[in-house]
């Protein structure tokens, strides 16, 4: 690889190029949140309702539940396509697939057609929901992932409020339009994304893995400024390039059967955490007493609530811990839903604002923490330890150094994404949400037929739900706030096999980690790395312990 060969292009670089790619996977993320919410307003209009003559709950749930069979189908299988297709290309087909699927709902002729678009949404929708956290966590410097990790789940979000608000206007029309107009518009969506996917880089990781070195470092490089010399981004091209090596050379295996084998209790956390966040109850609010286009206004009022309690985390929950905030946030949902049940059991005439108002705190409570720490449990991993240290010469001795914060902002990082090794990574995510799409449809498929069964005590049924996970989480999760990645081995009880020793690090170190906040390192630690070669690998680590 030549200096020249990685000047010949005029592109973004820095932190404009990593700002693009953020946008681009907030987008990413926002189709699948339309997706979630735009059938919710459009099957309650009145031409709907008459050009499907009608349909019965059991049609109607069947053409909104349909499309987690898709999201689980191919997010199953995304482990193995995103490794093989590439982070890029994965996320091509993904956007690809899902425009199909809206253009065959928006120009439905009937029940079953919709239901095959739906479904084939679905598929794209399994694609995106996997690849997306992965590209955006595997493209990113360490000191911005975890606010960017963060913005994921609150694009995810806006996209289910933006759906809720296009539905509500388009109810004016009176035509078929008012809810062809909301389907049309996730097709367009889906081809931004599919074309700004062509402009986008690849993830390094995944081009270094395959031995496509030059344009991993071009990659590299872009994302430090756009300097082929830039020390930090040579000393993490090393050290992603000496981690591939390292698991080749191992035997590391890549299959679904070596990882529930090494990291059998990283993989159920995480699935663990996406199924009880899927095992709670948001309210219909027809039940409560709002109907037609009062229940869509609503569900919009309270959509917004919903978006900006997704923003306390990016702050939260590196001083407080992932633990406390999911023991918070299950502890008010309980108490919640109880209250829900409750005013519903006595049915009198202030329940219906008293409902809307056990809701909002409810939606508030999950999504500052059972709806953004699970959507971090899918990928916590190892391997993004890149040029994390160098050796520093002095006096004929060596020592350990940080070059610009990695590991202290690392742990922002997805809770999800820090269990995984590369070998794996896709694997494990796909498994988690494929595991959050499964239990998407059974809640759906479920809720309907248990509302006329059980009434009002389906809201206290999904409140112990909620304290079972609390349960869960105060004996079995462990906590990672500041935790080194390396020392993530220990945290789970397992021998660190491919994992880095960890090292100590000097208060000034320290220092240095916490005031940094750009890809760029400071002028200071510059000057210790160019007195530094890149760490060698695992082996030479070992012996230095």
């Amino acid at each position: 690889m030549t200096p020249a060969s990685l000047r010949t292009r005029s592109r973004l670089v820095g932190q404009p190029l990593l700002y693009a790619i953020s946008v681009f996977a907030s987008l990413g993320v926002f189709l699948f949140g339309y997706d979630q919410g735009v059938m919710s307003g459009v099957i309650t209009g009145p031409y709907f309702r008459k050009f499907f003559n009608e349909p019965t709950a059991i049609e109607v749930g069947t053409m909104v539940a349909v499309l987690e069979i898709g999201a689980f189908v191919t997010s199953v299988a995304a482990g193995r396509v995103g490794d093989t297709l590439g982070r890029r290309g994965t996320l091509f087909s993904g956007a690809v697939v899902f425009a199909i699927g809206g253009a065959i709902q928006t120009f439905t002729l009937g029940f079953w057609t919709m239901v095959v678009g739906r479904i084939i949404s679905g598929l794209g929708v399994g694609l995106l929901s996997t690849i997306v956290p992965i590209y955006q966590s595997e493209i990113s410097p360490p000191n911005h992932r975890g606010a960017l990790a963060c913005m994921e789940f609150t694009g995810n979000i806006f996209g289910y409020a933006s759906s809720v608000w296009i539905d509500y206007f388009c109810s004016f029309i009176e035509s078929d339009l008012s809810w062809r107009i909301p389907l049309f518009i996730q097709c367009v969506i889906g081809a931004i994304l599919a074309l700004g996917s062509l402009a986008m880089p690849e993830s390094p990781r995944w081009l270094i893995d395959v031995d496509r070195d030059e344009e991993g470092m071009r990659v590299i490089a872009d994302l430090h400024g756009g300097d082929p010399e830039d020390l930090i981004a040579k000393a993490e091209f090393q050290e992603i390039k000496d981690r591939v090596i390292y698991e080749r050379e191992s035997g590391e295996g890549r299959t679904y059967a070596v990882m529930w084998k090494r990291y059998k209790k990283r993989v159920l956390l995480a699935m663990s955490s996406q199924a009880f966040a899927q095992l709670r109850e948001c309210l219909k609010y027809p039940e409560a007493g709002w109907v037609g286009r009062d229940a869509i206004l609503m569900t919009g009022i309270n959509a917004i609530i919903y978006i900006l309690s997704t923003l306390p985390p990016w702050y939260l929950v590196d001083r407080w811990g992932r633990r406390v905030i999911l023991l918070s946030g299950g502890v008010v949902m309980a108490l919640s839903l109880g209250l829900t049940g409750w005013w519903m059991y006595i049915d009198v005439p202030e329940t219906p604002r008293a409902v809307v108002f056990c809701v909002i705190v409810f939606n508030a409570a999950f999504g500052y923490s059972w709806g953004p720490i699970p959507w971090y449990v899918r990928v916590i991993t190892d391997v993004r330890l890149v040029a994390d240290r160098i050796l520093v010469s002095e006096k004929g001795s060596t020592r350990r150094r940080y070059v610009y914060g990695h590991i202290a902002k690392e742990q922002r990082s997805d809770y999800r994404r820090q269990i995984l090794p590369l070998s794996v990574r896709a694997k494990g995510v796909s498994l988690s949400t494929a595991t959050n799409w499964l239990f998407n449809f059974i809640v759906g498929e479920m809720t309907p037929e248990l509302q006329e069964l059980i009434e009002w005590r389906l809201y206290p049924m999904h409140g112990f739900f909620c304290v079972c996970s609390v349960i869960l989480v105060y004996f079995l999760y462990p906590e990672t706030k500041g935790v080194p990645l390396e020392e993530m081995d220990a945290v789970f009880g397992e021998v660190p096999g491919s994992t880095v020793l960890a090292c100590a690090r000097t208060p000034q170190e320290r220092e240095d980690d916490e005031n940094v906040r750009s890809p760029r390192p400071s002028r200071r630690v510059a000057r210790s790395a160019s007195r530094s070669v890149v760490v060698e690998p695992s082996a030479r680590r070992s012996r230095e312990h």
